[in-house]
């Protein structure tokens, strides 16, 4: 008996691939404007009509985590598709077929890519708390950590849900917007409404004889929440931009602070606020010398998540996804000479799966100018000295010790901020072996 259930047992193990991701999201968004008054449909909503659970639905729309292949006929088949081959990729040891770009992860992990990596809890918490009134979430850590990463997948979370959402990428703002505080906030506006596809009607509600951030803020108050039932996600990207003009940051900060207390007063107009939830993305060493007062900031209010690098047991994930054998013997190795840094655990890993170079190979040539790192460390060190030039004798210290030492504990944060160091207790230490092997190189001359 025991023998017979098992074997009728679905064998999980395959994930969308882009072009079923692609088809089935077309396929839905059809499907929705067909049967739900083109409003996005909510998870209950699609389980009802799949027969699978919501765990399912958003197991199957991650791609984190295989499912077996009857799941995605019936979710295929649910919004008038059948799916093919082509539509899904099988992550079984035995049949692993995960095809492999030719470049390496720059930037944002795409939603449907099997190479993101979830560091939970926190972001568990973070797809929770979005759905809170009034809610403000501020993801920070060093560039290249995963950050509008994980916005993406917190603004697909919420979609789910039936919110809907505007992103701002604030490396759009032309330099021009980036003087003028009024020119900016109304392209700020400008911006949302076209995320939320709104007539533009900045000019009717822009009064000169009030001030930039009161206009924008009744902006939003008698147009854009009142002209969408639903909680809308506003995403900020990229914030580390405003901090390069710090009149401009100073006031706009504030004005964002006033948003998320206006959702806490109480009044009628406090439902209103609680519909606009906040997202918030930046550089950790963003912080290093803040350029506007951090009482009139939204920096120390609302959900501050700050993204870990990536433990032996995520690393070890990774791994397997890569195709790549030994993992278990692969990992620790990994994790003592790179850290569990996100960026370059996935170049490592996309150099070794498509057998261009063994890791042995990588470690030996890690500081040379024909490394795969060179870029990234060159970068790193010109960012050094054009932007932080007084962390440079505080780094020596640091590199040049034979075990982990004691800092200030501002200079120690600041280090920490552009992720150079990594905290021990009361003690600080190179956050990788490549880090430490490059920078008492480059720094002997200093």
């Amino acid at each position: 008996m025991a023998q017979q259930f098992q074997s009728s047992r679905r064998k999980r193990g395959v994930i969308l691939s882009s072009r079923g991701w692609q088809r089935v999201q077309s396929a839905e968004q059809k499907s929705a404007e067909q049967d739900n008054g083109s409003r996005a449909y909510t998870l209950d909503q699609l389980s009802e009509r799949t027969g699978l659970s919501p765990n399912t639905i958003t197991k199957v729309r991650r791609r984190r985590l295989a499912v077996d292949r009857q799941t995605l006929e019936f979710y295929f088949s649910a919004v008038g598709l059948e799916l093919t081959p082509e539509d899904y990729i099988s992550l079984d040891p035995d049949t692993a077929n995960v095809s492999r770009s030719q470049t390496p992860l720059q930037g944002q992990v795409p939603l449907d890519s099997p190479y993101y990596i979830e560091r939970q809890p926190d972001e568990q918490i973070a797809y929770e708390e979005v759905l809170q009134p009034g809610a403000l979430i501020r993801i920070k850590a060093p560039q290249q950590s995963g950050k509008t990463s994980l916005m993406t997948r917190i603004l697909a979370s919420a979609r789910d849900k039936g919110m809907r959402e505007a992103v701002v990428s604030l490396q759009l703002a032309d330099s021009s917007v980036l003087t003028d505080f009024n020119r900016f906030l109304r392209w700020f506006c400008a911006v949302v409404t076209h995320s939320l596809h709104l007539p533009n009607r900045v000019d009717e509600y822009w009064n000169e004889v009030y001030g930039s951030s009161y206009n924008c803020t009744n902006y939003f108050e008698r147009y854009l929440l009142t002209e969408i039932d639903n909680p809308i996600v506003l995403a900020l990207d990229e914030g580390d931009i405003l901090f390069k003009h710090p009149i401009l940051a100073n006031d706009f900060m504030a004005m964002v602070r006033a948003w998320n207390e206006k959702s806490r007063y109480g009044n009628d107009g406090s439902e209103l606020w609680q519909q606009l939830r906040l997202v918030v993305i930046h550089s950790a060493e963003s912080l290093v010398g803040l350029p506007f007062n951090l009482n009139h900031s939204p920096f120390n209010i609302g959900l501050s998540i700050e993204l870990k690098n990536f433990n032996q047991e995520q690393v070890q994930e990774l791994i397997q996804r890569y195709g790549i054998n030994n993992h278990q013997r692969i990992a620790p190795d990994l994790m003592s000479f790179l850290g569990g840094i996100p960026y370059l655990i996935q170049l490592t890993l996309h150099h070794i799966s498509n057998r261009e170079v063994s890791f042995s190979q990588i470690k030996e040539e890690a500081i040379s100018t024909n490394s795969i790192f060179s870029s990234h460390l060159r970068n790193l060190f010109a960012k050094l000295q054009q932007s932080y030039p007084q962390l440079i004798p505080l780094l020596q210290q640091v590199v040049n010790a034979s075990e982990p030492i004691v800092l200030d504990p501002i200079d120690a944060f600041n280090l920490q901020c552009v992720g150079l160091i990594r905290s021990i207790n009361l003690h600080v230490e190179p956050s990788c072996m490549l880090y430490q092997q490059y920078f008492s190189q480059v720094l002997r001359r200093f």
